[in-house]
């Protein structure tokens, strides 16, 4: 999605994209520490590991898999769940550090819960 039609269709996604062009011109992943970047849906929550330089995503995780979508819970909880897997995947690739990319969304609920898990599960930004 563009900036002209994001202000067309809807000023919140217009909004959400340039705060995340803002973050995203800082925000860089590298080989060494990738990107830990974010998405947010109004059912599931996901993210990736993306090495920007190469174009690549390393690892992805969301609460739309297996063992994460058939257990019951709130949607906050299922993100702590999406965080300790993203990190523990992260962890196999020999991923320690990361860079966090919360893709234009505020730094709370759902978001919060999945970086403070993915600390708690070794992964340092």
């Amino acid at each position: 999605m563009d900036l002209r039609t994001a202000r067309k269709n809807n000023k919140k996604d217009y909004r959400r994209l340039r705060i995340k062009l803002r973050i995203r011109k800082v925000v860089n992943g590298t080989p060494e520490r990738p990107r830990l970047s974010v998405f947010r849906s109004n059912k599931q929550i996901y993210a990736q590991l993306i090495d920007d330089q190469a174009g690549q995503t390393l690892a992805a995780a969301s609460s739309g898999e297996k063992g994460i979508l058939e257990k019951k819970g709130t949607k906050t909880e299922k993100a702590k769940m999406v965080g300790q897997l993203i990190a523990e995947r992260a962890k196999e690739q020999g991923h320690n550090t990361v860079v966090f990319d919360r893709g234009g969304y505020l730094y709370h609920g759902r978001v919060k819960a999945l970086a403070e898990a993915a600390r708690e599960g070794g992964l340092k930004f």
